[in-house]
């Protein structure tokens, strides 16, 4: 290909080789290397528990011993439906080494959601926590799903002396025991034998290693299929991006959840790749973060954009020192110009914003480390990444530099397509170009602007909300008879689901009760922060809902604040 599609080259960063060979592994070569290379230093710190490599790498090979006792082999689906803890971590590369493919589920899922996740990937075990939050969750589903078997682990097991102990007295009204029974195993039961196990034979760039359900660029939930290959190139083109990395002495802020791609990749199997610790906590809370942060001493600190502001609004900010982190990587959602500002102050260290998606596990483009970082932009493609602008409504017709178009991506970490979505696959993937349904231009030097999304897709906190999804569940409510549902800014979130509700003529209800009816089904993610009672709602000429009137009132409510144009996330999904 020409340099004209590849303007980036001429200001690309002098310490990456656009040109790179990116070599195709098992994603798990990765942890083998690094038990090899670093077998005593830190892996993992959970809540003060410590795991060295060698450690870990025993018990995720006992794990994969675990997994094939009960069946996992190439083709099975295993779930993981668990948080951030030493569990996930192990779970998921045991999983991979007995040959299986990881589903991974979130915890915000409603029953509904979950259920129909279990069907279409085809998950029969489960890996989960005997917790209230996500135990019963699961438990329901025995006997309802095709799922077959749980296999849950105790929190009180990974804790440290005395939490441990402390817990089940302390967090009584959190713990869920599950029973002894044939549909369930502990996870005890499943690492008590010696880890010596078949070695399956991977073909890194046929065979599938993690399922990530996305909307894609339709709404519907469909399970991304990333290779070996995929995902061990995007690790690859990562390590290179960064010139600051320093193999077995890097420490990474673990507080993106592992489930979401951006955290699967950039978080957990980045560290591992380097031999890095990761500072792991279950979720984000500022004030244990931040303490973290000044006694731990992480490097590094990847984070969604409402983590950065939740830290830069801290009201007494001095009280923690941010010095040690060297690098920080913003995706998930649009980062405010103004947030990135306040807290490379704040921390003394560099933010820069990339851009990616699911489908491209994630990481697409990023901006240096090193050399000019643009405020406003998503950065330049990484290394063996290609990213060209088409016609909205012709994906062959390439545009010029400059051009405002949809934005694709061809690399070797673009997903092999759709589970069982042929259709799906063929509109998003046209002559080996990811159609990304987000518009944008690369500028003269060949960085990447995004302009708008194409679709109505909400970004909350970086998750993917889809306003149909919203509105069916809104649907289901006697009272209400129609609804339109949008997106509207949200300084902390990045952007807030709103509804716009008209009620039959009987009909009664209220904000409150409205989001009671909701929530068993939607996650609380989607469930709307806004809610809006109108006596008649936009149409077009043959009357159907629309949405374009009631965005652009929301706009001319805030068209004083300046706000910034939308920008499509890092690895929604």
């Amino acid at each position: 290909m020409a340099n004209d599609w590849h303007p980036w080259l001429a200001n690309y960063p002098d310490h990456v080789d656009w040109n790179l060979d990116i070599p195709e592994a098992p994603l798990f070569a990765v942890l083998d290397d690094s038990v090899r290379r670093f077998p005593d230093n830190e892996a993992i710190d959970f809540l003060g528990k410590t795991y060295r490599y060698a450690e870990l790498g025993t018990m995720v090979d006992r794990a994969a011993t675990g997994f094939r006792a009960l069946g996992v082999e190439t083709g099975v689906k295993v779930g993981l439906f668990l948080p951030n803890c030493p569990q996930f971590v192990i779970s998921y590369f045991g999983v991979l080494k007995a040959g299986g493919t990881v589903v991974n589920y979130s915890p915000l899922y409603s029953e509904e959601e979950l259920t129909h996740q279990i069907e279409d990937s085809e998950t029969d075990i489960m890996v989960t926590l005997g917790l209230a939050a996500l135990y019963p969750k699961m438990a329901a589903l025995l006997g309802k799903t095709r799922l077959q078997k749980l296999v849950v682990s105790s929190l009180q097991e990974v804790l440290p002396f005395p939490k441990n102990l402390l817990f089940p007295l302390i967090k009584r009204s959190e713990i869920a025991t599950a029973p002894e029974d044939d549909r369930h195993v502990s996870f005890r039961q499943l690492l008590d034998n010696d880890g010596r196990y078949e070695v399956p034979a991977i073909d890194p760039r046929e065979d599938v290693a993690v399922f990530q359900y996305t909307g894609g660029t339709t709404g519907a939930p469909k399970g991304a299929m990333l290779t070996h290959a995929n995902l061990h190139a995007n690790i690859h083109q990562a390590l290179r991006w960064n010139p600051h990395l320093e193999p077995g002495r890097e420490r990474m802020m673990g507080v993106l959840p592992f489930f979401h791609v951006f955290a699967m990749t950039v978080v957990m199997n980045f560290t591992i790749a380097i031999g890095g610790s990761i500072v792991m906590r279950p979720r984000f809370e500022l004030d244990p973060v931040l303490q973290d942060i000044t006694k731990k001493k992480p490097t590094l600190f990847p984070g969604v954009p409402t983590m950065y502001t939740a830290i830069v609004n801290h009201p007494k900010p001095a009280r923690f020192d941010l010095t040690s982190i060297k690098t920080c990587m913003s995706g998930g959602a649009p980062l405010p110009v103004e947030i990135k500002r306040r807290f490379e102050a704040l921390s003394g260290c560099q933010l820069v914003e990339g851009y990616g998606l699911t489908e491209s596990a994630p990481i697409a483009a990023c901006n240096p480390f090193e050399g000019v970082n643009k405020e406003g932009s998503v950065g330049m493609p990484l290394p063996g990444t290609t990213i060209t602008i088409v016609d909205k409504d012709d994906p062959l017709k390439l545009l010029a530099q400059g051009e405002d178009g949809e934005i694709c991506i061809a690399g070797p970490q673009v997903m092999k397509g759709y589970w069982r979505q042929e259709d799906a696959t063929a509109e998003a993937i046209v002559e080996g170009r990811l159609r990304t349904g987000d518009v944008g231009h690369i500028d003269e030097d060949g960085y990447l602007f995004i302009i708008d999304r194409k679709k109505d897709l909400v970004l909350v906190s970086g998750y993917n909300v889809f306003p149909r999804n919203v509105e069916e569940a809104i649907y289901r409510h006697p009272a209400v008879e129609e609804v339109t549902v949008i997106g509207v800014p949200d300084d902390y979130t990045g952007e807030a689901v709103k509804a716009f509700v008209k009620l039959g003529e009987a009909g009664i209800l209220d904000e409150d009760g409205l989001r009671a009816f909701l929530q068993d089904k939607l996650g609380r993610h989607e469930i709307p922060k806004h809610i809006e009672f109108r006596h008649e709602l936009p149409k077009t000429m043959i009357g159907k809902l629309s949405k374009k009137e009631l965005v652009a009132e929301e706009a001319a409510k805030r068209g004083a604040t300046g706000a910034a144009p939308d920008k499509s996330p890092l690895g929604s999904g």
